[in-house]
């Protein structure tokens, strides 16, 4: 005879409520974080970023940290963009049910890691593990 799976514990549809209301307040902050700069970096010439009106040459050094500046930016944004998704997952997994399961081991992820990561897909442990797979294939 089989052994019957082991049921998982599910958060209350109050929790869930909490946590969807949580990730969307973060999503919404993160697009508008993306949008700025969106429009303060990639909608803005060399010249009008540095501020500089006159019709002078712009000192190499302005152009060089400039450029850095708007690199920096740029990957500030795509890392939000990143969490972005996440939240995208997390909440498609709130309507599909499986939020808050670990999707390596399947066990319950604790109430108070989702409340400070809402986001997040693993449980303490398999989360340890992964970033040490990480770090062993750098």
């Amino acid at each position: 005879m089989k052994a019957k799976p082991k049921k998982v514990k599910k958060f209350s549809r109050a929790d869930l409520k909490v946590f969807k209301e949580s990730l969307i307040k973060i999503k919404t902050k993160l697009l508008a974080q993306i949008l700025n700069v969106e429009k303060e970096n990639l909608r803005t010439s060399q010249k009008d970023a540095s501020g500089d009106l006159s019709s002078y040459t712009i000192h190499m050094a302005d152009v060089a940290t400039d450029s850095y500046d708007r690199e920096f930016s740029l990957s500030m944004a795509s890392v939000e963009q990143k969490a972005v998704y996440e939240i995208d997952e997390a909440l498609k997994r709130i309507d599909e049910g499986d939020y808050g399961l670990c999707l390596t081991c399947g066990k319950q992820i604790a109430k108070n890691r989702l409340k400070a990561v809402p986001f997040a897909k693993y449980c303490i442990a398999c989360q340890s593990e992964e970033e040490s797979k990480k770090k062993k294939s750098q």
